[in-house]
């Protein structure tokens, strides 16, 4: 880790304030990239608002949404956001197939439209820097211009947690190892 992490006692008011807001939050616990953004309090304050209506409050139930997210961790081969999303994707009832074909850079096998079409619209946002029109109109006749946004905003909001997590150096959880290459 490249960053001293504040401890609670060690914020000032207006980061504690973030802090306590995100513990009071859904996830109950504030998200690993916010405790280096609070060094701009107002940033994290700001950012972890974001990710919680991303993580939580989309069209998308949590097997879909992390297909945006694993995609952009692996894009960022984000080590630490892998591993938390992975076991999150699981959970909400993503294949394991699925994640397996991420992680090793190959197209997945999806049974649901919608999933397939978050995957190709995630790789095209980050390998091709943009949608092409054919590709955005499928999305919005199958997604609906809302699920396209939140897609959008999926990779870009864990862009930015990834781009974090690797600047900083976040360590994974003890004996836990990377599975990306």
């Amino acid at each position: 880790m490249r960053l001293k992490l504040l401890s609670p006692g060690e914020m000032n008011e207006s980061q504690r304030q973030t802090y306590d807001e995100s513990i009071a939050g859904k996830r109950g616990k504030p998200p690993a990239p916010m405790m280096a953004w609070l060094n701009s309090p107002d940033m994290a304050r700001h950012a972890t608002r974001l990710g919680e209506v991303l993580r939580y409050d989309t069209i998308f139930p949590a097997k879909l949404s992390e297909i945006a997210i694993l995609v952009t961790a692996r894009h960022w081969t984000a080590h630490y956001e892998w591993y938390a999303h992975k076991r999150l994707a699981l959970a909400g009832g993503m294949k394991p197939e699925i994640i397996d074909a991420i992680r090793d850079r190959r197209t997945p096998e999806f049974d649901d439209p919608k999933g397939k079409m978050i995957y190709d619209l995630a790789k095209s946002l980050h390998e091709g820097h943009g949608v092409e029109k054919g590709l955005y109109d499928e999305a919005v006749k199958l997604l609906g211009e809302r699920g396209v946004v939140e897609v959008i905003g999926l990779c870009g909001y864990y862009t930015m947690v990834s781009m974090t997590l690797n600047t900083f150096a976040f360590e994974l959880p003890e004996g836990e190892v990377p599975e990306l290459s």
